[in-house]
């Protein structure tokens, strides 16, 4: 089945009720930051990353002042080229609501996917973003997701 319906995500993790015993003391400090979330599957951690943007899409339409909440939120309005020293500029904010009506994956032991279109109810919306950045030679695209993994990451550490 697909993962992109809400749930709790406990996924056989409970990590105050296993039977296994804790070295020393200050466990219970362990699962903070990085630490928690190293125990997420990575479908797990996408979808995290889905909520967090889904959230930031949903401020930045909300916002009065578009390029203030951009700053507010550390997004570079300019950033390196290909090239290393060709600065780019953001120049557009693109949003694109895309309706997940299926899912592939590949087969065990065939050259073909295996394809599940879901039922009405199954069918799920969601709105991604993208910056785009200029230069006179190139045109990059940076999704809103790699750009809030990145800071997630720094705010972890």
């Amino acid at each position: 089945m697909p993962h992109d319906h809400a749930h709790d995500h406990a996924h056989g993790h409970d990590h105050h009720h296993h039977d296994h015993p804790h070295p020393g003391p200050g466990h219970n400090h362990a699962h903070g930051g990085e630490a928690f979330h190293s125990h997420l599957a990575p479908e797990d951690t996408a979808a995290d990353l889905q909520v967090l943007a889904t959230q930031f899409i949903d401020g930045f339409v909300q916002a009065r002042d578009k390029a203030a909440y951009l700053r507010l939120a550390g997004v570079p309005f300019e950033r390196p080229g290909a090239g290393g020293s060709t600065a780019l500029k953001l120049v557009d904010v693109e949003l694109r609501t895309e309706w997940q009506v299926g899912t592939a994956a590949p087969s065990f032991g065939s050259a073909e996917l295996s394809y599940l279109p879901f039922p009405g109810p199954m069918v799920t919306e969601r709105t991604n973003m993208s910056l785009v950045y200029v230069s006179m030679r190139e045109k990059s695209l940076l999704d809103i997701r790699d750009f809030l993994s990145d800071r997630k990451q720094e705010f972890d550490r």
